[in-house]
């Protein structure tokens, strides 16, 4: 069973840490100002792993 990668947007402070981290899976919703996920799955999990540990409000994991 493959992992997704989740992002909790009640939590997100929208430092855009993730989004500068790996673009291919975040990216930054200037209506909301927070991130949110565009690719749950398939993106590479080394950047994704970079991205869980950068993240201030720790709102991102895996599923």
């Amino acid at each position: 069973m493959s992992r997704k990668v989740v992002l909790d947007q009640d939590e997100c402070v929208g430092c855009e840490s993730c989004v500068g981290i790996c673009p291919e899976v975040f990216r930054f919703d200037a209506d909301q100002g927070k991130a949110e996920v565009i690719l749950a799955e398939g993106g590479p999990e080394d950047l994704i792993d970079e991205s869980i540990a950068s993240c201030p409000a720790q709102c991102i994991r895996w599923e």
